[in-house]
């Protein structure tokens, strides 16, 4: 009989290994999270539309530069940017690549790679996400042209027959795939499996739910031989449905997505950035606050991959017109601000404006 161990051998040099190893400890260092700016281009044409703006090539550069112009003091929170592919490609107002505008500010630029989720035959409205094909040549293309990090979305729901055994495995087993090929190409994979929050389940089946999707992909992952200590974990907080009556604390909610990131995630993951997953932007601050807070054993940095908690109120205040880019850039200093403190348990509340603490909800959201 065969041993084991002769059946696998490493596929990353330790050069590999270490080079991983510090982009993702990078990421998470204390104080800093990551802005998601990949929005699909049908997903900011939505945003725009709140605004009134036309979802054209070019106010989306306009709205991305916005972010990346802020002052070089955000990079003191923001420590690297996820891009679309198409703003991947694009420039500055002065002709400089936003991949190079970014370095230069200290910020790691990264890149989304999945192609969005699509239908998993046979399941009760279940879904996996694809991208798969050509995946290899294209991180090597991103890696060459500045990324050091992407991100892949898979998506579970909570329902009374699902997630189904068939859901769990396959998108278990695709971010697992995902994450072998990025690391190969010298990309830190983000693992995102969000468990969507659309539904009256309570606090406690979330937290059973997310429990079952974590078990599922460590043991893809380590199927897979990925190199956790070069990996980043993106997944939701426990929460109750969106349509669950009963209201709980940001203290309720710290302890069970703790406890549940204590029963799933190896202490090798460096880091754990939260997706926001239509919180407002202040619940999404406040309850990764409680969460830094929350005692017990927390072997991971715990931080933030914010998309809409860290620009729904800066949509807001843009407008889409150029006279209001200093204003709006002022606001998200103190959206990246506040996360930055909440990601050490230090955030100590501000006033509550009516952008900052509306819902964001999306039903069956995708980017």
């Amino acid at each position: 009989m065969a041993e084991v161990g002769g059946s696998y051998k490493n596929s990353l040099t330790v050069e590999q290994e270490n080079a991983l190893r510090k982009t993702a400890e990078a990421i998470v260092q204390p104080g800093k999270g990551i802005l998601a700016a990949d929005e699909s281009t049908g997903t900011i044409g939505k945003r725009f539309s709140s605004i009134n703006l036309e979802n054209t090539e070019d106010n989306r550069r306009k709205y991305r530069q916005l972010l990346f112009k802020t002052d070089k003091i955000v990079a003191h929170n923001i420590s690297g940017v996820i891009l679309y592919e198409e703003t991947f490609k694009q420039k500055t107002d002065e002709g400089v690549p936003f991949v190079k505008f970014l370095e230069e500010r200290g910020i790691i630029p990264g890149i989304k790679v999945d192609m969005g989720v699509v239908p998993l035959a046979g399941t009760l409205n279940e879904g996996t996400t694809q991208g798969l094909d050509n995946l290899a040549q294209r991180c090597a293309q991103f890696y060459n042209g500045g990324a050091r990090f992407a991100k892949w979305r898979c998506v579970l729901n909570i329902g009374s027959h699902i997630p189904s055994h068939l859901a769990l495995l396959e998108n278990a087993n695709v971010l697992a795939r995902y994450a072998s090929i990025c690391q190969a190409n010298g990309l830190v994979p983000i693992v995102e499996p969000e468990v969507l929050c659309d539904g009256d389940h309570d606090l406690d089946r979330c937290q059973k739910v997310t429990e079952q999707t974590l078990a599922y992909v460590y043991k893809a992952l380590a199927d897979h031989h990925v190199y956790l200590e070069g990996t980043l974990l993106k997944p939701n907080m426990v929460t109750p449905g969106q349509s669950c009556t009963k209201k709980v604390s940001p203290q309720e909610i710290a302890r069970a997505t703790v406890t549940a990131l204590q029963r799933g995630v190896p202490s090798a993951v460096p880091g754990i950035v939260f997706l926001s997953g239509g919180q407002s932007e202040l619940d999404a601050t406040v309850n990764l606050n409680a969460i830094n807070q929350y005692p017990g054993k927390k072997p991971w940095a715990l931080s933030f991959s914010y998309g809409r908690a860290l620009q729904a109120s800066v949509l807001k205040a843009w407008q889409g017109k150029d006279e209001n880019v200093v204003a709006a850039q002022k606001v998200f200093l103190q959206r990246a601000q506040s996360n930055g403190l909440a990601t050490m348990g230090k955030y100590a509340g501000e006033e509550a404006t009516g952008d900052a603490a509306a819902s964001l909800f999306v039903t069956k959201h995708s980017y």
